[in-house]
């Protein structure tokens, strides 16, 4: 069981999940503590060790709109967050996906902060108002990726498994 970190509306874009003035700092292992930079408490949240592994923050239609940048995404995964949106923009879907981002949508999703919900593979149980909702299964490939824990550990894997039966 996790427990609903934040909830958004719709069109949170990167630069409310990473502003665009902490864009020199780039690295993964700097990012996440731009967060959410310009919501304090939510910022102060994930910061101080008030989030565990696992924390969900849900969100409406169109999470992560605006730029491309992959910052966006980085910053999430450095907290490992699990994102739960009604859907997604494209490109940041894509980076979430290039990066290993946990990301599942679930277009009818309704939780709110401190709720507790039980993540299945083809739904989701919010245990506090004790309703349910459908998964929106991502294409085999794109969760596979994720699963690996992004795009690179995917490709070493893949390569690995193709040396490892060629021998």
């Amino acid at each position: 069981m996790a427990k609903v970190l934040w909830k958004f509306g719709d069109d949170i874009s990167t630069d409310i999940i990473y502003p665009g003035r902490y864009m020199a700092t780039v690295l993964p292992t700097e990012t996440p503590q731009f967060a959410f930079a310009d919501i304090p408490e939510l910022n102060r949240l994930l910061n101080q060790d008030a989030s565990v592994e696992g924390d969900i923050i849900v969100a409406g239609k169109n999470f992560g709109c605006g730029s491309s940048r992959e910052q966006a995404v980085s910053t999430l995964k450095g907290h490992n967050l699990i994102i739960i949106a009604k859907d997604f923009a494209r490109i940041f879907l894509q980076n979430a996906i290039n990066l290993g981002l946990k990301i599942i949508i679930c277009p009818e999703i309704e939780a709110e902060k401190d709720d507790e919900l039980i993540i299945e593979s083809d739904k989701i149980v919010n245990v506090t108002n004790n309703s349910t909702f459908n998964i929106k299964p991502l294409p085999k490939a794109h969760q596979a990726i994720i699963d690996a824990g992004g795009l690179i550990p995917y490709v070493r894997l893949k390569l690995s498994e193709r040396f490892s039966h060629s021998k």
